[in-house]
């Protein structure tokens, strides 16, 4: 304290009106201390807040760092520019050479940016999670882990592929485990020669005995084509999603077994041949 008030006269002795600096200086730091002190507490409370929200809606943790960290820099940024502003410094060239740098990144990053923005939209609007088989960008698989820039599928031969999230959101998304249950579309055919009401009947036989099809939807046995060489029945059982492809194997197998005991053909595309002899 002695130092400074020594320090104060030996100013005051030399003619430096350090009264006069503070006096027209001071009420200007002060305001830009309490800008800096309040624009903190501010960008951290609203930190706080965004990271409850996010938990609350049990978004991913990773994005949840990343999504607080940004908010909360972006926050600082403009914090400092208003303290520097209360400073009366000009801060035009700052912000401009700000703005420049941050295109010049986001151009540097396009496709990667590309990628975040389509994982944010993943992971908030959740088409798809860990455990569904999906199709996306032309592969399908079960999806084994969703990231912030790219997706992880296991493919049915385990076969580990990493598809970009730009690509996902890009194309159409398949997700055949989103439901409980899914329906079997299949189509088999009798001879125009074979008693039509028979083959349906073996039809839905074979539909009843099978223990995974669903009573509740009831499955559809109809004539569904008078096809050029055979009469084309859709057999359309409901299962759950899980027995889809035991029941699909399981039901071909069962219909050549089936009609060939009973003799129902099931036809091969035919053509009849006139021979003409020329004298």
């Amino acid at each position: 304290m002695l130092a400074i008030l020594a320090l104060i006269q030996e100013s005051e002795e030399s003619g430096f009106d350090v009264a006069g600096l503070a006096t027209t200086y001071g009420p200007m730091i002060l305001l830009a201390l309490a800008t800096f002190v309040i624009g903190m507490w501010v960008a951290k409370m609203l930190r706080s807040m965004l990271r409850r929200v996010l938990t609350a809606r049990s978004v991913d943790t990773t994005l949840t760092g990343f999504l607080t960290s940004i908010t909360y820099m972006a926050l600082m940024t403009m914090v400092v520019i208003a303290t520097i502003s209360s400073l009366g410094i000009p801060t035009t060239s700052f912000v401009a050479v700000l703005g420049a740098a941050t295109l010049a990144i986001g151009f540097a990053l396009q496709d990667s940016l590309g990628n975040f923005a389509s994982g944010v939209m993943i992971i908030f609007f959740r088409p798809f999670k860990a455990g569904d088989f999906v199709e996306i960008a032309g592969v399908s698989g079960v999806i084994l882990d969703v990231q912030v820039f790219a997706t992880t599928l296991k493919t049915g031969d385990n076969k580990r592929i990493i598809v970009p999230n730009g690509s996902i959101m890009g194309g159409n998304i398949v997700n055949y485990s989103s439901h409980d249950t899914r329906r079997v579309d299949m189509v088999f055919g009798c001879g125009y020669d074979d008693d039509v009401r028979k083959a349906k009947a073996l039809l839905e036989k074979i539909v009843k005995d099978n223990e995974l099809v669903l009573a509740d939807p009831a499955p559809v046995v109809a004539v569904s084509e008078l096809a050029d060489s055979s009469v084309n029945f859709v057999v359309r059982p409901w299962v759950k999603s899980g027995d889809y492809w035991t029941v699909y194997w399981a039901m071909h197998e069962a219909v050549k077994v089936e009609f060939d005991a009973a003799g129902v053909s099931i036809p091969f595309p035919q053509r009849d041949v006139h021979m003409h002899q020329v004298a």
